[in-house]
């Protein structure tokens, strides 16, 4: 059972260790990404108004001097051209240039350039002497280096993440077995004392029980009053001796396999209702049954008379004097549907979702062990008016 616990915790841990990490990643690759790509418009930006210089207007043309000066400011990953104000390209330096046309919209652009991605600049060209635009240059710069950077990038932001979460599931499991040992050891001693309790009950319950009998076996030498006291404490002794099994059970680490048969669930409950009448004619509670003949399913006996018995002892408990308790049982095709319900105080609204208010458990029958029974439901209701 705590075994469930520990990698429930650990992988609840490792869960959001990976989200933070992720998003640190993330944060960290979105703010890589725009730095390097505000540095890369801040050195295209200078290097266009570099190119801007050497160019002025002659003729109503666009001239261009000392272009071997700005070739020396350009790297090996840059390009420039020059446009008219026509937008026609006039010449360009470099290989790291872009084909589509000049946008008034987009002094900025990326495109793929032979399988590379380039960044361009597009600025005007401002003459000085009335200063207006006389053309215009665009600088651009391959990306390839950036890519390159970034693929260094997410290896060590990975690899760090892998080593980070490998170092902390380590982590994580020494100590989520050191916090759940206390746990653990409180659950043993609650365990150990369930059991002890429930033994110790037993023999002061098999007394009473037995001193019980012997009085209702000879019924002349009481008084007519006294037989009822009598078979109450016969019946609070039987309640106490399944609470005693209940907590046994409890106790126990895993409940074990139950042997399955075939069980008349008919005469079970049949004879259920015929234990619990003394009771309820003893404070005034009508139970009534309605009960189709014959109904066999699969399953273990015991495990379902401790059901129905639990839900029989609810309904009684709950219910007033001069209420009612009945138990129908109805079958549609392969599906079996049980269902107890009394008049009693009911069940607040807020307080029926974490009981046994209503439940179905569906059992499939292996065919060959079992060829006449395929698929049986139990249901098992409480409801109070």
């Amino acid at each position: 059972m705590f075994q469930r616990i520990y990698y429930r915790l650990l992988f609840s841990y490792l869960g959001v260790l990976i989200l933070t990490l992720g998003t640190f990643a993330i944060a960290i690759r979105v703010a890589f990404i725009y730095n390097m790509k505000q540095q890369t418009t801040d050195k295209l930006t200078l290097l266009g108004r570099s190119a801007a210089v050497n160019a002025r207007l002659e003729e109503n043309r666009l001239k261009l001097e000392n272009l071997q000066s700005v070739k020396n400011l350009m790297r090996q990953d840059q390009a420039l051209q020059w446009f008219n104000l026509r937008r026609e390209l006039i010449t360009q330096q470099g290989k790291a240039t872009i084909a589509s046309p000049l946008l008034n919209n987009a002094p900025i652009q990326i495109q793929e350039n032979n399988g590379t991605y380039v960044q361009a600049v597009t600025l005007p060209i401002i003459n000085g002497s009335n200063n207006q635009a006389i053309g215009y240059v665009r600088a651009s710069q391959s990306l390839e280096e950036r890519d390159s950077i970034l693929g260094e990038l997410d290896w060590g932001l990975g690899s760090g993440m892998v080593i980070a979460l490998v170092l902390s599931g380590i982590g994580g499991f020494i100590l989520t077995r050191q916090a759940m040992q206390p746990v653990e050891k409180s659950y043993q001693r609650l365990k150990q004392f369930t059991a002890d309790a429930s033994h110790e009950l037993r023999s002061p319950l098999m007394a009473i029980k037995a001193s019980a009998q012997v009085a209702m076996r000879h019924p002349e030498a009481m008084r007519p009053d006294d037989a009822g006291e009598f078979q109450t404490i016969l019946l609070a002794a039987d309640q106490m001796t399944r609470l005693t099994e209940d907590l046994l059970l409890l106790a126990r680490d895993t409940i074990p396999c139950q042997s399955w048969n075939i069980v008349d669930l008919a005469a079970l409950l049949e004879s259920l209702a015929k234990q619990y009448q003394s009771q309820a004619i003893a404070r005034s509670i009508h139970l009534r049954t309605q009960i189709t003949h014959p109904l066999h399913v699969v399953g273990n006996s015991s495990e379902l008379t401790r059901l129905f018995r639990n839900l029989l002892d609810n309904a009684l408990y709950y219910t007033s004097s001069s209420g009612s308790v009945e138990i129908r049982v109805s079958q549609t095709a392969s599906q079996i549907s049980v269902s107890i319900q009394d008049t009693g105080v009911g069940i607040a609204p807020e307080h029926t979702a974490p009981i046994f208010l209503s439940t179905s458990i569906r059992w499939s029958v292996p065919s060959k062990q079992f060829p006449s029974i395929t698929r049986i439901l139990y249901g098992a209701n409480r409801e109070g008016n």
